[in-house]
């Protein structure tokens, strides 16, 4: 891992409204403001040795990533969730990633469920949260992450920058989009996953035909990366259009929402 950090500016709430609006623009705003008067790194000489989220996924099968989801704009309070015994169900159920929300006022997370799980999981973690800020990276490594997660349509042309930092820090990079414009910069930021979500941040509603859509175009523009669906699935036939075209699917409120965690993401897993 290489200790000679090319640091990418923050982005800034003017940035971030001159790209974006509704939920999403919120969200990132404030995650700006949080981190507008913070160091840029951390020392990462105790940061724990982790598995890769990249080779994870890349085993045969729709690989399954769940998701720690206590709370989010579009549904509200989903469920109290003990960030241990969620993941520990999630790893007995056979997912191969876990997705830890870490953004607190809209999904009531915190950076602390993320250290908590990286304790007891042997499964590469993400760090999901609305990245801003390069330190934002640094807290993902230290806290036992394998991966980040980078939304396009925030970070427009920075991506690429991004991404660079996260593989420096030994991290790998989820970056989502979610029509083809952001997947031309995905495309261009030299991303090894990419993440296509079915909702829409700006006005949190869902199409599941957008996976399948955009995940086509990236394979026949040339992408030999990992492709990963979000958002939106709840059964089994919802991810029979996903079978051989993606490598993984993320889903968080209807498994975080089920009476059986363990089960719930085995009914998933294929």
């Amino acid at each position: 891992m290489s200790t000679n950090y090319i640091l990418p500016n923050p982005l800034t709430p003017e940035e971030i409204n001159q790209n974006i609006s509704g939920v999403l623009a919120t969200i990132s705003v404030e995650r700006a403001q949080d981190y507008q008067d913070k160091a840029d790194t951390l020392d990462l000489a105790t940061r724990p040795e982790r598995p890769s989220f990249y080779d994870s996924l890349a085993q045969p099968g729709l690989s399954v990533i769940a998701e720690i989801k206590r709370a989010s704009p579009s549904k509200g309070a989903i469920a109290p969730l003990d960030p241990i015994e969620t993941a520990l169900a999630y790893e007995r159920g056979g997912a191969k990633a876990i997705s830890v929300l870490t953004e607190t006022r809209h999904f009531s997370g915190k950076l602390e469920d993320l250290e908590s799980v990286s304790t007891v999981s042997g499964l590469p973690l993400l760090r999901k949260d609305f990245t801003v800020h390069p330190l934002q990276l640094f807290e993902a490594a230290h806290s036992g992450a394998s991966c980040i997660l980078l939304i396009v349509a925030v970070m427009q042309e920075k991506t690429a920058e991004y991404v660079t930092l996260a593989k420096s820090l030994g991290l790998d990079a989820l970056v989502e989009v979610h029509n083809e414009e952001e997947l031309a910069i995905a495309l261009s930021s030299k991303a090894d996953i990419i993440g296509v979500n079915n909702r829409d941040l700006r006005s949190l509603e869902i199409d599941l035909a957008n996976a399948p859509t955009l995940i086509s175009i990236a394979r026949k523009a040339g992408f030999s990366g990992l492709l990963v669906a979000e958002s939106g699935y709840r059964s089994p036939t919802e991810l029979v259009a996903l079978q051989g075209i993606a490598d993984a699917v993320l889903i968080g409120s209807s498994i975080a929402a089920s009476d059986n965690l363990e089960e719930a993401v085995r009914k998933l897993c294929t």
